[in-house]
């Protein structure tokens, strides 16, 4: 083949009308990249704009990591995306259930021994509770220690027999020294329960023991005030039936008295007396004397 020297060289499969065409579209594209990442900014940043408080919870309002709100009730919450930060706190009531043990005043060994509370915190100090110890840590530096130290010490000023007794006492004398504790702290005790008392088992054989002879003797004082109140009972009624003779006796004695009072005054009383007690028959004979008064029906037979 021989070389032509008017050969032009600067032609290709493109022409520079196909490479202007394939310019255009590469820029084309690229605003399209670029129009969809910045919608999907726009769209992430609008999304991150709302958060939600839910029911039982309390929103708090951070700004660059410092509080600025506290008491963001339940809902749909504006906040500004990269800047704020919205923490949801539970304000519902809390429950934490301490099981250990502790020694009366007696040296006994309470075992097994398990405290139910009730809490929940005081909205209006949240700011100071996050601040101060922190949402997360509110069983574990305040509740645990402070519970533990009032009730050992509660339970060591009672005798193991007066610590039964007392149950109710001691249960309510616990609520109260925690609800002024954990006041100070921003916590309410809602409510305080001894769920369970269990002292070794050779304590509570010996009370055992110590209750069934308590009942027995119970019983034996219970048949001796019954012995007592039978035989008090027999008293009064002999007391009743002897007053009761000595009124018939002093009843008697006055109608005899009576009776002779009427004989030395009247000597015909004793006439009247027969006739009050005679039945209307008439008798055949009496003594010697003839008797006016004969039947002599009987008599004769007719």
């Amino acid at each position: 083949m021989a070389f032509n020297p008017n050969q032009n060289f600067s032609s290709s499969p493109f022409d520079v009308k196909d490479m202007k065409q394939a310019g255009n579209a590469g820029k084309k594209v690229g605003k399209v990249v670029l129009a969809a990442v910045a919608a999907l900014l726009v769209l992430t940043v609008a999304l991150g704009a709302f958060t939600t408080v839910d029911e039982g919870h309390v929103g708090v309002r951070y700004q660059f990591g410092r509080i600025v709100e506290d008491d963001i009730p339940p809902g749909l919450v504006l906040k500004i995306p990269y800047v704020q930060q919205i923490v949801k706190v539970d304000v519902r009531e809390q429950t934490y259930e301490l099981v250990t043990n502790a020694y009366t005043k007696d040296t006994q060994t309470v075992e097994n021994l398990i405290i139910k509370l009730n809490y929940s915190y005081d909205e209006s100090a949240l700011s100071d509770i996050i601040r101060n110890v922190g949402i997360q840590n509110v069983e574990s530096k305040l509740i645990i220690p402070q519970l533990q130290s009032v009730v050992k010490n509660e339970i060591g000023q009672y005798r193991a027999e007066e610590l039964i007794q007392n149950r109710a006492k001691v249960q309510s004398t616990i609520q109260e020294k925690m609800s002024e504790s954990l006041a100070q702290g921003g916590v309410m005790v809602n409510n305080l329960a001894i769920e369970d008392i269990d002292f070794e088992d050779g304590f509570e054989e010996a009370v055992r023991a110590k209750v069934v002879a308590e009942q027995e003797a119970l019983k034996m004082q219970n048949k001796t005030k019954e012995k007592e109140e039978m035989a008090r009972q027999t008293v009064i009624e002999a007391e009743a039936e002897a007053e009761s003779q000595k009124i018939a006796a002093d009843a008697q004695a006055y109608a005899i008295r009576t009776v002779q009072q009427e004989l030395q005054n009247s000597p015909e009383y004793i006439e009247l007396e027969k006739v009050k007690k005679w039945d209307g028959k008439l008798p055949q004979a009496m003594g010697d004397s003839i008797n006016p008064f004969i039947n002599f029906d009987q008599i004769t037979g007719q």
